[in-house]
């Protein structure tokens, strides 16, 4: 299934066929159906009958295999098992945890409320710390078999190749751009390179402050949906702002709640700055894998415009620069 054939099936997804989907597996929706805020799959909250609404995620054809997603969803479960706070796929009618319907595949997960983490408080950075600690500990017990590997290659040298071979860059800014990525590229290696070997774990892979919900409770973890093997980092740098000053006492209060479950391996933080710009990298040709999709030029219209491609340039320099700044380092 080719990008436009997958965008066709997405905007085929009517409401009477997630509601078709959720009775197949013994769910009766009363009508009411909200999407929420999710482009790469598609999200919906759904009223129930009896009972809370629950959360149905349709997953994009051909992104991952059922068998990945599987794998995805066994690592969430050891999660909660081992009582850390994240939101498991429900095993519905005898048939598991991954469901089929109408050539979709889908799960449905219970609805989690909440708020965004207060990331200027330092109770707040520690305590997330402790629970991504927790995560990691049990994410190095094993590997990922099927799920890829965030590194150069899948983030950064895919993701470049695939920009240029389907013209997305203006031919003006192309030289400019050409030179600047690979420049980043370099630097992302020199970065792994002071690094020098780094362990590879199941990590969540996307851990923004908005898949981060907190209640009075504590927070809770969603969305594993880019769960890969990674360097712990990962899951540590998104949480991370400001000026300098700011990220060295976040990373501080972060690793104050890490350590007392994981231990942190000091050179990864070599790699805070490489691994973001293989996000930035990958981030524009996420944008341009799915741009057939007809969501996406609704929901990004700045994206392939000549201000974009100017801005990333930029961006990319200044990433430059701060990979061969030294690097962060907790007070």
């Amino acid at each position: 299934m080719d990008t436009t054939e997958t965008a066709l099936s997405f905007a085929g997804l009517s409401p009477d066929t997630v509601l078709d989907a959720l009775e197949s597996v013994g769910l009766q929706g009363d009508g009411r159906l909200l999407a929420l805020n999710s482009y790469e799959n598609r999200v919906y909250q759904i009223g129930m009958d009896e009972g809370p609404p629950l959360i149905a995620k349709f997953y994009r054809p051909q992104r991952w295999s059922d068998a990945a997603i599987l794998e995805e969803h066994a690592f969430v479960e050891q999660l909660v098992a081992a009582e850390i706070p994240v939101v498991p796929a429900l095993h519905l009618a005898g048939q598991g945890s991954l469901h089929h319907f109408g050539g979709f595949c889908f799960s449905v997960f219970s609805r989690h409320g909440g708020r965004a983490p207060e990331l200027e408080d330092s109770n707040t950075l520690e305590w997330l710390g402790r629970f991504i600690g927790r995560i990691h500990a049990l994410g190095a017990t094993r590997d990922f078999a099927l799920r890829p590997t965030l590194d150069i290659d899948t983030f950064g040298r895919e993701s470049r190749a695939y920009l240029l071979e389907h013209d997305f860059i203006p031919a003006d800014l192309l030289p400019s751009w050409r030179t600047t990525v690979d420049q980043a590229l370099e630097g992302v290696q020199r970065c792994f390179d002071r690094a020098g070997m780094v362990r590879l774990i199941r990590v969540h892979g996307d851990c923004h402050v908005g898949n981060v919900l907190w209640t009075d409770a504590g927070p809770h973890f969603v969305d594993f949906d880019d769960s890969r093997m990674a360097p712990a980092v990962q899951d540590l740098w998104m949480l991370l702002s400001g000026e300098r000053s700011d990220m060295v006492r976040q990373l501080s209060d972060l690793l104050a709640g890490y350590e007392s479950f994981c231990d942190f391996e000091p050179r990864e933080l070599y790699l805070i700055e490489a691994l973001r710009t293989l996000r930035l990298i990958h981030y524009a040709a996420w944008l341009a894998r799915r741009w057939d999709d007809p969501a996406f030029p609704v929901a990004f219209p700045w994206f392939n415009t000549q201000r974009y491609w100017q801005d990333r340039i930029l961006e990319l320099r200044e990433q430059i620069a701060l990979m061969d700044e030294p690097p962060l380092w907790p007070a």
